[in-house]
């Protein structure tokens, strides 16, 4: 299957039937940096994916992440692709004993707090939710409280959980591995500027994403470009005012 089946063909077929023929198909796999696979083999289709209409795109984080939204994409009448980080394949982490029952499941758009907080806002999907976790432990050895964002969705975005979030915060900042131009990122941002909750901020939106360059092979120039936690630390110190 082809990215040409994915658009032209799942996304819209339910459109192009006047909603007489669903796609209930879920196209799955890894995404975004591994290690040491370099240019080709490193890219975050997220944003890409999330810009066609007829499809539903997921990124998990964790094990709760995988389980519950690949089993709602399965039951989804309409195209879901799920984007697995796989670097995260091999990472064990703890869950609820509500995560191992059958009927477990994650509804689609609906982001998680990992993290309440009431200083700023931090956003990030798949594996850059780690990256903004460690940056909101770090934060908190300074006195700022970090509320991290597990979106969990890119489509449909759950704007809704951030702008509440940003009520109480009034800062904001998004990370992501995927590229800075026209990004998930760049998405949130144009919601706030198009919402009344733009007048909560009391400072711009920053964005930390990957470097705008193809994955380099040699890893310590593939470390640097992605948004690591000093990176996000610094930014929102930035934010905030604070040095």
């Amino acid at each position: 299957m082809n990215d040409r089946s994915v658009i032209n063909s799942a996304a819209k077929t339910f459109y192009m039937s006047a909603g007489a023929v669903n796609v209930p198909i879920v196209f799955r796999g890894p995404n975004g940096a591994s290690a040491g696979v370099a240019a080709q083999h490193s890219q975050c289709f997220a944003a890409w994916y999330a810009h066609c209409p007829g499809l539903k795109v997921v990124s998990p984080y964790d094990t709760e992440d995988a389980r519950g939204l690949l089993k709602s994409a399965i039951r989804d009448p309409d195209p879901v692709v799920v984007l697995e980080n796989e670097l995260m394949y091999g990472v064990a982490f703890p869950v609820d004993e509500k995560v191992t029952d059958v009927d477990f499941l994650v509804p689609l758009g609906k982001a998680k707090i990992m993290r309440p907080g009431k200083d700023i806002t931090i956003v990030a999907h798949s594996k850059a939710v780690e990256t903004a976790l460690l940056s909101a432990a770090e934060l908190a050895k300074k006195g700022i409280e970090a509320e991290v964002i597990n979106l969990r969705s890119i489509r449909p975005l759950d704007m809704q959980t951030i702008f509440t979030s940003v009520r109480k915060t009034h800062h904001l900042i998004t990370v992501e591995n995927g590229w800075p131009q026209h990004g998930v990122g760049a998405e949130i941002c144009a919601r706030f500027m198009e919402d009344p909750a733009f007048f909560e901020l009391d400072a711009p939106v920053w964005r930390c994403c990957g470097v705008d360059v193809p994955m380099p092979y040699a890893k310590t120039l593939e470390l640097n470009a992605l948004p690591r936690e000093p990176d996000v630390t610094a930014a929102a110190l930035k934010v905030l005012g604070k040095k």
